[in-house]
């Protein structure tokens, strides 16, 4: 897309406004980092918009304090004292979660997982967030707590315009295959094969 000109355009009766405001469904993918990065980017492009943004953070502990909610979050408070922006709104499913299963929990995170969904059912049909981020939501997938079929038909099926991101590696080739933009992250370079771990202001 040579200065952001699409190489083709679709006979599909759309004119070419109607076409660029299309929702979309985004899908960040592969091994490397960034995914979650990138699709926080997207949503602070969506607050500047004014559009209310609703994340929902699959998988990564409830304990942990990410610089991104911190940040999203006082947005937040900075739209509802001076309506400036969008509202946003931070979910974390199943307080405490890990995105590393223990033995034995393995039902309470899948029924966690089932209820985030549900709740993400019932916000698109009422068309409550012009984005939204689901964050590691390729995991609840893969392991079978969410069926795929469902997320597919009712991301098609969503009224209005929502945009979704869906972040995690090892994206269901169903939901590739729904989405509007896939982006997969590979590596060339990470410090870590260095023997350098993750530091503050880079990982969180």
């Amino acid at each position: 897309m040579p200065q952001g000109r699409p190489a083709s355009v679709p006979d599909d009766g759309l004119t070419t406004r109607a076409r660029r405001n299309r929702p979309l469904v985004i899908v960040h993918t592969g091994e490397m980092k960034g995914k979650s990065t990138a699709a926080f980017g997207l949503a602070l492009r969506a607050w500047n918009q004014g559009w209310p943004v609703g994340v929902f953070q699959f998988v990564k502990s409830a304990k942990w304090r990410v610089g991104e909610e911190a940040a999203l979050r006082a947005l937040g408070r900075l739209h509802e004292q001076t309506g400036e922006g969008g509202p946003v709104t931070w979910h974390k499913m199943g307080e405490g979660w890990s995105w590393i299963r223990r033995p034995g929990t393995e039902a309470d995170h899948a029924a966690d997982a089932r209820e985030g969904w549900a709740q993400i059912r019932r916000d698109l049909a009422a068309e409550t967030y012009g984005l939204y981020v689901l964050d590691e939501f390729t995991y609840p997938l893969k392991w079978g707590w969410v069926d795929v079929d469902d997320v597919v038909e009712t991301l098609r099926a969503r009224p209005g315009r929502q945009h979704v991101v869906i972040t995690g590696r090892d994206a269901d080739p169903r939901l590739v295959e729904a989405a509007d933009l896939v982006v997969e992250m590979t590596k060339v370079k990470h410090p870590m094969d260095a023997g350098q771990k993750g530091q503050r202001g880079i990982e969180w």
